[in-house]
């Protein structure tokens, strides 16, 4: 991957349109990408990342989508970023812009575009660019294709982070294994790991949940044994379970047929002896029938005999109740037509009674003839009951145009009032409207004031918060400058003393016989000794290493020093020289200006919606007004109208009432007459037909007595019995026939006779026998049946168990399989020796890898003196993990990276950083990556160890690789000729760009 050609418009810091030549930049191989800090130097590579990802490094998304847009930026102008790059052999151009919030093109407000992205292609035969696509999911696949990386991978790979992987030297191994899992995408084996633990979670779940299946059986089979079973004391997947509940089930069975075999001869003798005794009590239970059954029938014969006399005298009481059914229905013929006859008497008393007198003693021909004159005036008072209810009606119109009259009056009143004071009202309304208006536009202008004062005064406060930490930075660095001086001093004079006395180090590990290592002789007369004050190496080592912290620590405060002052000077630039109090002051008296506009302009809107409700209330008044007049004119020839017809109508109404207080009246009294007339006259006729119908009914019924034989009806009627009587009648004479039989047919019975003359029956004993032999053969029976059961019980449980045991065997082998697989991947079994995941194993491959390819450059970075190794040591946990250690060539020993000093610690973690891009571009498919970012860290570095890490970086080029470094090092823009500057300003930032030369 190379890249060519960046553009980008507001964008981060940048407020309008840069451009980045990076063909110009990477013609030297080496480039320098520098500015102030807060410039936007890392936006650069922002824009890069997000180009062709559509979204920033990892540590910065938070600026994603409309947080892109450069506060500096014009209103009408759209961030956008594009890219030209040569990736897997294509040329390509990839555009993308974020969403934006733009004016509306029509009225006032905003309104939000969508994100847009263009993938366009180069096409050399024919010298044009052509469209690929617009679709960002479409783009970022294809981008991601070709480029073989993810954007984690492309931001640690080719946007070198150097405090990344200084954190990565001194890191411990759950540290590196994030990163390097990040990088290779080993989620598959931490996968494998993961499956294999919830596979033997699985398996083991079920194994436990079979044995406690399995023992749930056995306490059942205990159950159903009582004490012939004893089940196994083993918990849920202890070894062994199966075989003891087999065993247990086995014994309980044997121990249960046994008793069944006793149960079953037990049975067998009680049903005998109670067949024996159901038989002598059935043969006592007879006798015992026979002989109570004569006895009752010699009782029943007894009574029969004083019952005798009763007997023939309701014989005779039933044949003269037959004769006198022949008269019955004379007599209710007779009867019902006296109660008629009653009825209609009474009813026509009842109905003469309201008549006057002439007319109560009149005949039925009176009586009718008085009703049909009283019927024909009535129907003559039709017209006059409607007359009299349009006469109502008329009063209630008459009433309802005085009450709409004032209304009316009411209206018109009001409504002059109202408007004779109009002017006033619109005017003082309108006042209200305009001074709000005012307000609000004071309050707008007010605001855009107010952000540019608040910025001033912050950083005013930043300048004199900068200016405290400029003086404490200077001594700091000043301090740290002298004890570095003199912990040098202190490191020479100790080497020094050490090599004048250095002669007697080397004596001490002289052997007599053994060669020198100076001079080669085997004899050593005269060897030199330690002198008082003697310097050791270790001494010397411990000066050295004293030395080296304070000038990391000079190195720490120099840079702080220039970090406060950039700020410094930053802040100086926005606050201008104004003092800190008078900004406070100025900003805060436009706070109380722009509070005070905004609460007088609250109240627009409600002055504005008084004003229209006035006015709307103006135009409902003058519509009242109008109408109420039309109404009043209308009214008048509605009273004329009214008025006339009232006349007419009480002229008619006098006629037809008469003496009456009104019509109804005079019609109530004739309907209530007329009523009264015709009930008299149909009740006079009903009594004189009943009264004819019971004199025919008397004349029959004597004729039927006679034929009866009966003296007189009243006979007759003594004589009937009602069906109940009769029912009970019959009855006692059937009842008395029938137990006379049955009594003759018992005594005459032989067996029945016979019992009776032999001695009386033994029954209670019997019964007492026939229930001993019942409770044993019911005991020996429940027995039997309880022994059945348990033996069927404990059958189908074995049978159950031993199924059981049949199914969980291959689940018992497939989880030790598969808990042996998932302790090896887990690296805690004992087979694993070093006790190493199988995602750790797997990345600690990739990381010695990764140190192989960084050491070829960390030696030359070193001159040699330093080997970057990987180490299986155990750390943390008793496991196997991602050990890194550096080999020092001066000492021979092996040690942890975390000792490397701070210049040490860059140039190793950047010989890692450019190893372990090596090792991630071949691991993504071998994708060239021909342009590198480097970003910070070579401020720790000395002038002899920069210049080899910058021929590190040249060497690049002979691999047609160009290498960018961000920094802010003075001292590279000397070094370093193509260079990209960031220049801040309070407009934005800016790009200045340099060729080599």
């Amino acid at each position: 991957m190379r890249l060519h050609q960046l553009d980008i418009t507001a964008f981060g810091p940048f407020g309008g349109s840069q451009g980045v030549d990076f063909d110009d930049l990477s013609a030297a191989g080496l480039f320098l990408l520098h500015g102030p800090t807060g410039a936007g130097k890392t936006s650069v590579l922002d824009a890069v990342c997000y180009a062709l990802y559509g979204s920033v490094p990892g540590a910065r998304q938070s600026g994603q989508g409309m947080a892109l847009r450069s506060d500096h930026a014009a209103v009408g102008t759209r961030t956008e970023v594009r890219l030209e790059l040569t990736v897997a052999g294509r040329r390509l151009e990839v555009t993308r812009q974020p969403p934006w919030e733009r004016p509306k093109l029509r009225g006032k407000g905003t309104t939000v575009d969508k994100a847009q992205t263009w993938l366009r292609e180069y096409d050399a035969g024919a010298g044009t660019w052509k469209d690929l696509s617009r679709s960002h999911q479409e783009v970022g696949e294809e981008i991601t294709h070709l480029l073989g990386m993810s954007r984690e991978q492309f931001c640690q790979v080719v946007l070198l982070p150097q405090g990344d992987f200084a954190r990565f030297l001194r890191a411990d191994a759950e540290a590196r294994g994030k990163l390097l899992g990040r990088l290779f995408d080993t989620r598959r084996f931490a996968e494998v790991e993961k499956r294999l633990a919830e596979r033997r979670r699985t398996t083991e779940a079920r194994v436990r949940e079979g044995d406690a299946t399995l023992l749930a059986d056995a306490h059942r089979m205990q159950q159903a044994a009582g004490d012939a079973m004893e089940p196994p004391e083993l918990a849920p997947g202890e070894p062994g379970l199966a075989e003891a509940v087999l065993t247990a089930a086995a014994v309980a069975r044997s121990t249960a047929r046994e008793l069944l075999a006793v149960a079953d001869c037990r049975l067998t003798a009680a049903e005998s002896a109670q067949a024996a005794a159901e038989r002598d009590l059935a043969a006592a239970r007879e006798l015992d029938r026979l002989q109570r059954r004569f006895g009752e029938a010699r009782e029943r014969a007894a009574r029969l005999a004083e019952r005798a006399d009763a007997h023939r005298t309701a014989q005779a009481r039933m044949e003269r109740a037959r004769k006198a059914e022949g008269v019955a229905p004379a007599l209710e013929l007779r009867d019902a037509a006296d109660a008629e006859h009653r009825r209609a008497a009474a009813a026509e008393e009842r109905a003469r009674a309201p008549l006057p007198q002439d007319l109560a003693d009149a005949g039925l021909a009176g009586l009718a003839a008085a009703a049909r004159r009283a019927a024909e005036e009535l129907g003559g008072l039709d017209s006059a009951r409607r007359a009299e209810r349009r006469l109502a009606e008329l009063v209630g119109e008459r009433t309802r145009l005085d009450r709409q009259e004032r209304a009316d009056e009411d209206v018109l009143h009001e409504a002059e009032s109202w408007l004779a004071d109009w002017e006033t009202t619109r005017t003082a309304l309108q006042a209200h409207v305009d001074s709000a208006q005012e307000a609000a536009t004071r309050a707008e202008q007010l605001a855009v004031q107010r952000d540019p004062a608040q910025r001033r005064l912050n950083a005013a406060r930043q300048r004199d918060q900068y200016a405290a930490d400029t003086e404490d930075a200077q001594r700091q660095a000043l301090a740290s400058a002298e004890q570095a001086v003199e912990a040098r001093a202190h490191w020479l004079d100790l080497k020094e003393q050490r090599l004048n006395g250095i002669a007697a180090e080397l004596a001490e590990g002289l052997t007599e016989g053994a060669p020198c290592a100076v001079c080669g002789a085997t004899e050593h007369p005269d060897p030199a000794r330690r002198i008082a004050g003697h310097v050791d190496r270790e001494a010397e080592e411990h000066a050295l290493a004293a030395y080296q912290a304070a000038d990391e620590r000079r190195a720490v405060a120099e840079r702080r020093l220039g970090t406060v002052r950039e700020a410094l000077a930053a802040a100086t630039a926005e606050a201008g020289d104004a003092p800190t109090a008078r900004l406070t002051e100025e900003a805060e008296e436009l706070e109380r200006r722009y509070a005070r506009a905004r609460a007088s302009a609250s109240g627009l809107h409600a002055a504005q919606e008084e004003l229209r409700r006035a006015e709307h209330e103006r135009e409902q008044r003058i519509a009242a007004q109008q109408q109420a007049a039309v109404r009043a004119a209308s009214r008048v020839g509605n009273r004329e109208r009214l008025e006339s017809e009232r006349s007419a109508l009480e002229e008619e109404l006098t006629r037809a009432r008469g003496t009456a207080d009104s019509v109804a009246a005079r019609a109530a009294e004739l309907e209530l007459r007329a009523a009264r007339l015709t009930e008299a006259a149909d009740a006079a006729r009903v009594a004189e037909d009943t009264a004819q119908r019971l004199k025919d009914a008397d004349a029959r019924l004597a004729d039927a007595a006679f034929r009866a034989g009966f003296d007189t009806p009243k006979d007759a009627a003594a004589a009937l019995l009602d069906d109940t009587a009769h029912r009970e009648l019959q009855r006692r004479l059937d009842a008395f026939d029938a137990e006379e039989a049955a009594v003759r047919a018992v005594l005459t019975e032989a067996d029945t006779a016979a019992a009776a003359r032999r001695p009386p029956a033994g029954l209670t004993a019997a019964k007492h026998t026939a229930a001993d032999a019942g409770r044993r053969l019911r005991e020996a029976s429940s027995a039997r049946d309880a022994a059945a059961r348990r033996c069927a019980e404990l059958d189908r449980l074995s049978a159950h168990a031993t199924t059981s045991v049949r199914r969980l065997a291959p689940l018992r082998e497939e989880h030790g399989r598969v808990a042996r697989l998932a302790s090896l991947a887990a690296g805690t079994s004992a087979d694993n020796e070093r006790r190493m995941r199988l995602e750790s194993y797997v990345l600690a491959a990739r990381l010695e890898q990764v140190a192989a390819a960084a050491t070829a450059r960390l030696q030359r970075m070193s001159s040699g003196r330093y080997t970057l190794v990987h180490s299986d040591d155990r750390t943390g946990r008793g496991r196997s993990g991602l050990g890194l250690h550096v080999v020092d060539a001066w000492t021979g020993r092996e040690r942890d990276t975390a000792t490397l000093s701070g210049g040490e610690t860059f140039f190793a973690s950047l010989a890692l950083a450019l190893g372990l891009a090596d090792v991630v571009t071949d691991e993504a498919g071998g994708v060239r990556l021909d342009t590198l970012f480097i970003d910070e860290g070579f401020g720790s570095l000395d002038d002899q160890t920069l210049d080899e890490v910058l021929d590190v970086l040249d060497a690049l080029r002979e691999r047609d690789r160009s290498v960018g470094i961000v920094s802010h090092v003075a001292d590279l823009r000397r070094r370093i000729h193509a260079q990209l500057e960031v220049v801040k300003g309070r407009s934005g930032s800016v790009l200045r760009q340099r060729g080599d030369g």
